[in-house]
């Protein structure tokens, strides 16, 4: 007799979030309804579109709580910390015995899975987990901490080996540790060592109001509101709420005191003044823990269009914040003595922010392998490789050339499979695809950074310059001067003046051309080869044969080896009106004497 086989049971590995609301019975017992109608308002406005945006799912909800499930313990901590920030937004006018407050607990596991339910160890450890939680807390398995560290932008504390309920062997646990909301101290356990603030951290006070005029205030709180949405942008940051910035609006604050209530390590203040015809906006970034200032900028001009004119302020102030952010963050790296993988990485950053000459790219290189030693994970280590290995590739015109640009788009290509709404890596690839032929490809990918980050300036010079090579160098200046708007004083200005070179020599507007290389060279003297021999073929062009015959001789000091012959080869594209067009710069560089090959 043959014997039916048991039904297949389906198992996965899965990262497990379990939640409940602290003192759910109390809160119930004093006012059923109230607190009905707050959970499920929290629920809805706070919790389940962060678990959504996430890739998560809820298994079921539990009354006073939930049980959800996610593909990846990234993606499970950093939904816990979205919607435990956004719940303490909500709810911090509330007074603290009525306020409605999640316990949160992470785990990995493999889980049994049925239609409506998930179980295994993995879940029972999460449960418990969550069950020695402070209120508004995070506490995650040292599974799940192997995975996550560096990559979701906050802090964790070691609580050690943790003896759970129900549990036969002992868990180490690890608790986020971020503002004054409580993501700290899990119930009955000694409190940890205090933890600098993460990385990255800041808040932006509500702008002053300098006009007097309470009308204008509408315009103030705008900037500041935009501006705090557009730094949340940055990868990796960690960026204070808008409701809790605002609940200091009007108040003397001690900077160092509120550093120390947020854990936020920098502080964004500011002012706006409307004075008769023009706008003055002034701001300061400031180290919350010394009261340092550590940059500060001044937008002055005349008034327009008062929504567009918040549109650019904020654009401008997000793009330069950026780099100040992370310069500030490489001078603390520089101070540390172990280093980890992310002090590393920023230390990486600020020696490709000092203008991208070979020996920088050569330092920030390092960094980067260095970092990716500690953590092969870290993304943006990956991202800085990359962007190494793209920009080397971009401006050789012979060596390892292609060898580069295949490096750069293979990391690329395995950091969007993990993280795929990474605008820096769009756009890298784009400019990958843009200088191997793929130029309408690149485009869309520099699109497509943009739609993920509105401030990512340099996209819209790569798109100007992949126009240039599909045959519309005519529209390619105003792309520059875009990203100038953006960011009028960004350390990579000296290429992008380049870019807009090229599209005039392409054009034969020689002038215009030979006047942004020279604007080039002389922002940056260690720029490629390729600005030089650019610049003399327009200087031949205009009968400037000595001064041609000099941009060569600068040019070969830094590519000896390239000759004509190398010049027609490394043609990125295949569009004949951009063939034809190299065709008359080529002419001017052989008047200008560069060899034939």
């Amino acid at each position: 007799m043959v014997q039916d086989r048991p039904a297949r049971v389906e198992r996965r590995l899965s990262a497990i979030l379990a939640a409940d609301v602290a003192g759910y019975s109390r809160l119930m017992h004093d006012d059923e309804e109230s607190t009905h109608t707050k959970l499920a308002a929290l629920l809805t406005n706070a919790v389940n579109p962060a678990i959504a945006e996430h890739g998560g799912r809820i298994v079921k909800n539990t009354g006073d709580g939930f049980l959800a499930e996610f593909p990846s313990p990234v993606k499970a901590v950093r939904a816990a910390v979205l919607f435990q920030t956004r719940i303490t937004e909500l709810t911090i006018a509330e007074a603290e015995d009525r306020r409605i407050a999640f316990r949160v607990g992470v785990n990995i596991g493999d889980v049994i899975v049925e239609p409506h339910d998930i179980f295994g160890d993995g879940v029972n450890i999460a449960a418990r987990l969550e069950s020695i939680a402070e209120p508004g807390g995070i506490c995650i398995s040292s599974s799940a901490y192997d995975q996550v560290r560096g990559k979701v932008g906050v802090e964790f504390a070691d609580l050690g080996e943790q003896s759970l309920k129900n549990i036969d062997r002992p868990v180490r646990a690890y608790v986020v540790v971020r503002d004054g909301s409580g993501l700290g101290n899990p119930t009955g356990c000694a409190r940890p060592d205090p933890l600098s603030p993460p990385r990255l951290s800041i808040v932006v006070l509500p702008f002053t109001n300098l006009s007097g005029g309470p009308e204008q205030d509408y315009f103030v709180d705008g900037v500041t509101e935009s501006l705090t949405t557009d730094l949340s942008r940055i990868s990796g940051s960690f960026v204070i709420g808008r409701h809790t910035a605002f609940s200091y609006k009007g108040k003397a604050i001690d900077l160092k005191q509120l550093g120390r209530e947020l854990n936020v390590r920098y502080v964004l203040e500011g002012s706006v003044q409307h004075s008769g015809h023009r706008l003055r906006v002034n701001v300061q970034l400031v180290d919350a823990a010394t009261r340092s200032h550590l940059w500060a900028d001044r937008f002055d001009k005349p008034i327009a269009d008062l929504f567009d004119m918040q549109d650019e302020i904020v654009s401008r102030l997000a793009s330069q914040l950026g780099t100040e952010l992370v310069t500030a963050e490489a001078r603390r790296a520089a101070r540390a003595p172990h280093p980890d993988s992310m002090d590393l990485y920023f230390q990486g950053m600020a020696s490709v922010n000092r203008g991208g000459n070979p020996a920088d790219l050569s330092q920030a290189r390092k960094y980067f392998e260095r970092a990716l030693c500690l953590d092969a994970g870290n993304v943006e280590a990956m991202v800085g490789t990359a962007f190494v290995d793209a920009m080397r590739g971009t401006s050789m015109l012979t060596g390892d050339r292609t060898a580069r640009l295949v490096a750069a788009e293979a990391t690329l290509t395995k950091v969007l499979a993990y993280t795929p709404n990474h605008a820096g890596a769009h756009c890298l690839l784009g400019v990958v695809q843009i200088f191997t032929k793929r130029a309408a490809q690149g485009i869309a990918e520099c699109e497509r950074a943009l739609l993920l980050d509105r401030n990512l300036a340099s996209a819209y010079v790569w798109i100007g310059l992949g126009k240039c090579y599909l045959g519309r160098a005519e529209e390619t200046e105003a792309c520059v001067m875009e990203a100038f708007r953006l960011s009028p004083r960004d350390n990579r200005a000296f290429s992008w003046m380049a870019t807009a070179g090229v599209a005039q020599s392409y054009l034969a507007a020689d002038e215009a051309a030979a006047r942004w290389f020279t604007r080039s060279i002389e922002t940056n003297r260690n720029v490629a080869a390729f600005v030089h021999f650019f610049l003399a073929a327009a200087l031949a062009h205009l009968g400037r044969v000595e001064d041609a015959r000099a941009s060569i001789e600068a040019g070969l000091a830094v590519d000896p080896n390239f000759t004509l012959s190398h010049f027609h080869a490394s043609a990125p594209m295949d569009n004949p009106i951009c063939l034809v067009q190299r065709m008359r710069i080529a002419e001017g560089l052989r008047k200008a004497g560069l060899p034939e090959g």
